[in-house]
């Protein structure tokens, strides 16, 4: 079967026959008149296969392809093993949804399942969802799942993401939720201030790991401190970092969240990712979205089905804790493909050089003039000063097939390494830097 298949004019007739019409004029009788298209929508005419390809090609060479990537804050340069996109990129695979008929789909409720035990395995808690859109929305939608009948208020840490933080503020204010930004201290949350702001209305605590600043925080005093004031504690976790860090189920939290994209996607102008998000037993029942269960079927054969529906089109809407429709499938496919390819060595290998080439590359700038903002852990990122005009620096890295690291307020920079990164392109950042710099 090919991927796309037009219907003929005679195939539209005898549609229209068949749902009563006798012409398309009829079927859309019920649109007004004075919106209507009546000469069609005048698109230019049809090119030859050569010709469209030459015309795809000269607008492609509008783009600016970067050959090195330094960049991070969200979005990720991984390397993806060939075999994700030979196995993701089948037919019957090509779709972002779960079949509305789920039970007959049963390979796609598989990969789902798996995705959803993968999750589990990478946060250590009991139950993950079958994804939602992005990571941003995840973390929103795991601070709305926190919120009890006396319990509203919602937390969130200086150190997360702008992106992800301005998506939870626009969450509470479409719920008239309180919402509080706890301040930051030395590129870490603001322990003092996490305390002081708790009380007996706060429904959870959210930050980051690592943080936007790429630190490691000391999540277990945070963990603490919200779990003695009986809130929710929500981490926020990088997939990859999860290799070679302790999981968020070690520092107790309820639920776990993130951003799926380094899981074999690409960068892609954006999207689309896909948000994971994972909770402990006791809050199952509050996941948003569509959970995947195993069960047997009648000859007693292991069988697959959609469970656990906690949202507004399958109970009353008042009772839904969401009203998030659908979720990621192919995404959350590719996610799983990607982590079986990669099994558990081979994700610990990418993390490791992850940490070590962000190290390697932290040193080196240091050498040449660039100082560490924050003297805390880090995994893959971290934020340095800079010596001259950053947006002059990041001008003559392009120059050069470089996008350098995220410049942010006061001249400083957030820098990212992957595994992809090779020692020779660390060295050559670096003598591009120097030259700048005037060193």
């Amino acid at each position: 079967m090919g991927r796309y298949v037009a219907s003929t004019a005679a195939e539209q007739q005898e549609m229209l026959k068949a749902a009563g019409y006798a012409s398309f004029d009829e079927l859309f009788a019920g649109i007004p008149e004075h919106v209507r298209l009546h000469q069609g929508l005048r698109i230019p005419e049809g090119l030859s296969e050569m010709e469209a390809l030459a015309r795809m090609e000269e607008l492609a060479e509008k783009n600016t392809v970067f050959r090195h990537i330094f960049r991070g804050a969200g979005a990720y340069a991984h390397y993806i093993p060939a075999a994700v996109k030979s196995i993701t990129s089948k037919e019957e695979f090509l779709t972002a949804y779960t079949p509305y008929q789920a039970e007959i789909s049963q390979g796609v409720l598989q990969s789902i399942f798996e995705f959803q035990t993968m999750v589990c395995d990478l946060t250590g808690l009991d139950a993950a969802n079958a994804s939602v859109y992005d990571g941003a929305t995840a973390a929103a939608e795991a601070t709305a799942m926190c919120q009890e009948r006396k319990r509203h208020t919602v937390l969130v840490s200086a150190t997360t993401n702008p992106e992800v933080l301005k998506v939870i503020q626009t969450y509470c204010f479409g719920s008239n939720t309180p919402f509080q930004v706890i301040p930051a201290a030395g590129g870490v949350t603001d322990s003092d201030a996490l305390r002081e702001a708790l009380c007996e209305e706060t429904a959870c605590f959210y930050v980051q790991q690592p943080n936007y600043y790429g630190i490691l925080e000391d999540y277990q005093s945070l963990s603490d401190a919200v779990h003695e004031k009986g809130a929710k504690f929500i981490m926020g976790s990088n997939p990859i970092a999860l290799a070679a860090i302790k999981s968020p189920s070690e520092y107790g939290a309820d639920v776990a969240v993130g951003e799926g994209q380094p899981l074999g996607m690409p960068l892609a102008f954006g999207g689309p990712y896909l948000g994971f998000m994972a909770a402990s037993a006791s809050m199952t029942r509050k996941l948003p979205g569509r959970i995947v269960g195993q069960t047997t079927d009648h000859d007693g054969n292991r069988a697959f089905v959609l469970t656990l529906q906690a949202r507004e089109q399958h109970i009353r809407r008042e009772k839904a804790s969401s009203n998030i429709c659908s979720n990621q499938a192919l995404c959350a496919l590719t996610a799983g493909v990607y982590l079986s390819v990669m099994g558990k060595e081979g994700l610990k290998e990418a993390a490791l050089q992850c940490t070590a080439k962000a190290h390697y590359l932290q040193k080196a700038l240091e050498e040449i003039g660039f100082s560490l903002r924050y003297r805390q852990p880090f995994f893959h990122e971290f934020v340095t000063t800079c010596p001259t005009d950053s947006s002059a620096l990041m001008a003559a890295l392009e120059k050069e097939g470089f996008l350098g690291g995220l410049p942010l307020e006061n001249g400083e920079i957030l820098w990212c390494t992957t595994e992809k990164n090779t020692k020779q392109e660390m060295d050559a950042l670096v003598s591009i830097c120097k030259e700048v710099c005037g060193k």
